[in-house]
């Protein structure tokens, strides 16, 4: 049975980028402090929006009125910089550039989608721990178990980002997985089991 294809869109993390630039602030620090200004206009937007706890439809509301603006204007800034001779290409304010410029497409998609976030912060601070004990683990068993372990470990997050016992989550959910259908999935997913757990519990007069 062939497998169906999955269309992925790959998203940018702004952390990312401006970490580059970071680092170019001494070789070109008047260049690479206006960039950095207007990552901060970006930041501030999404700050405000979690301050707000604002909805996916708001999100995508203000991101489009306030973000867009701010990023089409980086985008001209960097294309200008880019084009200056002085800033070669090994260079650091050279490399922040390019790495903008090559993962541009991949910088915006987030304004598009409400459920998306500027950066992977939360998710690399998901993986530290993976990533600590990387060097304790590497026996586990053969090559597949690498996939294996992503995979367990990005239901563990994700139980803990919902507020899901992880133990408790994996225990029914291995139990119903026998009798389950391919399209039942979707209702046991940590934010499925979570949205259904929050709508049974009673509403507090």
């Amino acid at each position: 049975m062939a497998q169906s294809e999955v269309a992925i869109t790959l998203l940018g993390c702004w952390a990312h980028a401006r970490r580059y630039f970071v680092e170019a602030k001494d070789e070109a620090p008047q260049y690479a402090g206006l960039i950095l200004l207007q990552i901060r206009h970006l930041y501030a937007v999404e700050a405000r929006l979690r301050k707000q706890r604002a909805g996916l439809g708001l999100c995508e509301v203000v991101r489009q009125q306030e973000s867009v603006p701010i990023l089409e204007r980086l985008h001209r800034m960097i294309e200008v910089m880019s084009r200056k001779a002085r800033f070669t290409p090994k260079s650091a304010m050279g490399q922040a550039l390019t790495y903008a410029l090559n993962q541009w497409e991949r910088l915006v998609v987030y304004v598009e989608d409400g459920r998306l976030q500027i950066d992977n912060n939360r998710i690399e601070n998901a993986m530290r721990p993976a990533a600590l004990g990387r060097k304790n683990w590497q026996f586990i068993g053969e090559a597949g178990a690498g996939h294996l372990t992503a995979v367990c470990l990005t239901i563990i997050e994700n139980c803990r980002r919902w507020g899901l016992n992880p133990f408790e989550y994996l225990r029914d959910l291995l139990s119903r997985m026998p009798t389950m259908t391919n399209r039942q999935i979707k209702d046991v997913t940590p934010a499925a089991v979570a949205r259904m757990l929050a709508w049974q519990r009673p509403q507090a007069a």
